[in-house]
């Protein structure tokens, strides 16, 4: 019984447990099958990845301020972040993977880094 390569079709030759003819071929079947499956996809995560540059390069110290205006002058768009985390004290943290944020008063925010 022989096998045919799952990309390009081919016969496979050696293991039997092959699935592909070649490094070429695994990789081009891989990256067709993680891509982000739609243009909608590819832009929240292209957001999501713009506010996380933007809050790192924002708090190298792992805990700052800075303005509303000065995160919106920069592109962040505080529709995209990946939690939420609500503390006892009743402060409210937005995150973007381990960068965080929470409004202060006077258009500021504080800016926090969780570390793991």
């Amino acid at each position: 019984m022989s096998k045919n390569c799952l990309e390009c079709n081919e016969k496979i030759v050696g293991r039997e447990d092959k699935k592909f003819c070649s490094d070429g071929c695994r990789n081009a079947y891989n990256n067709k099958i993680n891509k982000d499956s739609n243009n909608y996809m590819r832009n929240v995560n292209n957001k999501l990845r713009k506010n996380y540059r933007i809050l790192s390069e924002a708090n190298t110290e792992g805990k700052s301020k800075i303005t509303k205006t000065k995160l919106l002058s920069k592109g962040f768009d505080f529709d995209y972040f990946t939690n939420i985390l609500n503390t006892n004290t009743g402060n409210t943290y937005y995150f973007v993977y381990d960068q965080g944020y929470r409004f202060l008063e006077n258009d500021f925010y504080m800016l926090v880094k969780k570390e793991y």
